[in-house]
This record gives C-alpha cells, structure tokens and sequence, in this order.
C-alpha cells in the first residue's frame, strides 16, 4: 500500500489527530511552514511532476508557479480544493476525505502556504454528507492542536451541478453567481475568486503534497512506470469480480487494474469495451488492455486518463443504450451557456434514443457523426460537450454494427 491510501482501512472510521500524527501526519507541516520559502515548497512540486488529479493533469508546479508574488499582487488570495465529485462512477475523492480528512487538511496548508493564501475554501457537493460531517471534525481538531496558524479553511456545499467541476463555473457558484464557466485569459491565478490570485486543485492532488514534502520530488517520481511519476486512484466500475478504488503506480497497463485488482470479469460476462478514464473519455477496445494508465499512453491509444474513472461495459450490455444513457447526464448537466451544448447534446441523447427504440435511420448516424465537430474543443466555452463527443465519436466506431442492428432490424441482442 502506497502513502496515499495507508491511513485508509475499509469500513473503519477515519485517524483522529493523534492517530495521524502518530503515524506521521503533519510532519511535513512542522517541517516546512517557516522553515522553507514558499518558491522553494513550489520548486520541489514542480521537480515531483505531480499533475492535477481532477481530469485535467496539468503539472501543479507550473499552476502554482503562475500565481503573481505578493509584491505585484498585494491583497487577498485564495487556496480552493475542488471536492465537486459528480462525474459518473467517480468516488475516489470521497473515498480519501471519508478515509483519511487529516492528510487533506495537511495537504492544504502546505499549498496555502506555498501560494501565500490567506484563506481556503473546500468545495464539495452537498450529498457528501460523511466526507463532509468528517473533515468539519478533523478542521476543528487541527484548529484546536494549533496547526491552522493565520488560515482560515471554509467548507463550502455545492448544490450539485456537474458544471462545478470545471475551475472558473465552480469559482461563480462559490461567488453566489450562476455557476457558468468564465472566458480565460484571465486565468484564476491572475483574477480568480472575488478578482483576487486563486489557484484552484483537486482533492487527490493536494493529498499527494504532504507526501511529496517528507520524502522529496525524487521519491515521487520514482514511484511511478515507464518513466511516469507517482501513483493515482483509479475507480473501477462494471461486471468485475471486485469493482472499487485501487491505487497503483502511474503507468501501470490497464490489464493489472482489471484482471489482477478488479479480478476480471464475472462470471457469464465478458469483456466489450472500456471508458478508462470517466464519461467524458473515449471508448477503448478489448484490444488495449495492455495500454500503460499514463496521460501519454492513453492519448497514444486515442483517448484519456481523465479522473481515472475505469468504466467496463460488458457484452451483455446494450452499448447503444449505454451511449444514449451517458448523453443524458451531459445534456441534463449543461449550464447552458453556449448553444452548441445546450442544444446539441439534448439533441444526441434524442436521436440516440430513437435508435435505442428502433425507430432510426441509418441517416441518424451520419447526423451523430457531424455533432463532435460542431460541439468539439474550440467550440464551447469549457469542455463538457468535448468530452460528452469524445464517447460518442468512439462509440460510433466501436459499436456501428449494434447501431446498425437496432436500425435494420429494430431489435437488439438483448432484448
């Protein structure tokens, strides 16, 4: 078990302060507030390549780097942990803040610090009730032991909308605005929350900075395959023996992660395709099994590592029902903001349903076909509808003759 996942044991309530101190907790807090310059705890992310956790994956050094000194930007800033985990299947960050709320906590002090905030904010969505109840506790133990000095760390409840996964949406719903994506530049290092310096990161991410702190950016990227750094959670979902969280290193083959830790397919089931990255990524056949959970080994197999939201369908399992399923949560879930997603999606969900239904025409497909170009990156204003088009492109390829069967025959395998 790796550093990440060690105070977590299933079924057992989560290390109180003393528990994770004693188990090294909030060392790298003694160690390195007052004791390091900020552009130094900067540095050495930077030299870990740690990349965000939340989907995205740029390099969290270079984030934090972009943040503008206290001399040119005096004034307030803010520190946010993005908890907004509404993705389908992906329950990762619930499971370290359920888990674990100190190694959070340590987490962002150290990045607060870093950054030069003055306060930080956890945005999290308010069906979390336990992670939620859980860090509201480890927040006033680490107050109470002296450890929070001049930071002040809010809990902020989301109301649930998708959109809040993406920064700039999310940095409006916190503001009490319509939570709709902003246009960048500015970025929110520069005009962010209230129009002050902000960075904003994923959970996962920021759990891995004490980590990084007590045994150096060396340590880190020595943990990781194929010349890939760390380790990542991937959730695994679908008709496997043990669907659940596994932490692995980073560049591990998606075999390992399917037959080895989710101990493959039940019984009666097979393998048909994979998301191996949440909804928002493209499908992948049986045939890339042997693909490294890498950010450069899954664009090179033609998709993305995403949250790292494994999601495997069976082939007992209608995939076009499946993909109809998939462009329903994005359409429900768009902001509205920009046409190309508020109508387009509802629009693909509608002509995949008819297919589902037997009522399409091969016509259909050739319409589906134009939608990633029209609602693809460039063409909205964050990358919901991109990655809704990401599924919907592979799916077209992967499963035209199930399409086919639906329109020709007006049945399915499954019916």
């Amino acid at each position: 078990m790796t550093p990440l996942t060690q105070n977590i044991k299933a079924g057992q309530a989560p290390f109180d302060i003393a528990a994770y101190r004693q188990a090294g907790g909030y060392e790298a807090v003694r160690d390195t507030i007052g004791k390091l310059p900020p552009s130094e705890v900067i540095r050495i992310v930077a030299d870990s390549w740690l990349g965000g956790c939340g989907g995205g994956g740029f390099p969290t050094g270079r984030k934090w780097q972009a943040m503008p000194s206290r001399a040119a930007r005096p004034g307030p800033r803010y520190f946010i942990v993005n908890a907004d985990e509404m993705e389908p299947g992906t329950i990762k960050d619930r499971y370290l803040m359920e888990g674990d709320p100190h190694q959070l906590i340590e987490g962002i002090l150290l990045a607060a610090y870093a950054i030069q905030a003055d306060t930080a904010y956890i945005f999290v969505r308010g069906e979390y009730v336990l992670p939620i109840a859980r860090l509201r506790a480890a927040i006033a133990q680490a107050r109470a032991a002296g450890l929070l000095g001049d930071l002040d760390i809010h809990i902020h409840e989301g109301a649930g909308r998708y959109i809040c996964g993406e920064e700039t949406a999310l940095l409006n719903s916190l503001e009490g605005k319509r939570a709709i994506p902003r246009a960048k530049p500015p970025l929110p290092q520069e005009s962010g929350l209230f129009g002050c310096p902000t960075v904003v990161n994923n959970v996962e991410t920021i759990c891995n900075i004490p980590h990084i702190l007590r045994h150096g950016a060396a340590w880190f990227r020595g943990l990781g395959l194929g010349g890939e750094a760390g380790t990542k959670l991937f959730a695994i979902s679908g008709r496997v023996r043990r669907p659940g969280v596994y932490e692995l290193p980073v560049g591990t083959p998606l075999r390992t992660l399917i037959e080895d830790c989710a101990g493959g397919m039940r019984d009666g089931f097979a393998l048909r395709a994979i998301l191996p990255g949440g909804a928002s990524t493209a499908f992948l056949g049986p045939a890339a099994l042997d693909t490294p959970l890498s950010i450069p080994g899954m664009a090179a197999a033609g998709s993305r590592l995403g949250t790292g939201n494994v999601m495997v369908l069976n082939d007992r399992t209608c995939p076009v029902g499946f993909m109809r399923n998939l462009q329903h949560f994005f359409a429900q879930e768009s902001c509205g903001w920009c046409a190309p997603c508020r109508d387009g999606l509802p629009w693909v969900e509608q002509i995949l349903g008819g297919i589902e239904a037997g009522e399409g025409r091969e016509a259909d497909l050739a319409l589906l076909a134009e939608m990633p170009a029209q609602m693809g990156p460039g063409r909205t204003f964050c990358g919901l509808a991109p990655g809704a088009m990401a599924s919907l492109a592979s799916g077209l390829a992967l499963f035209r003759d199930e399409l086919l069967r639906h329109i020709n025959e007006k049945s399915c395998a499954w019916a």
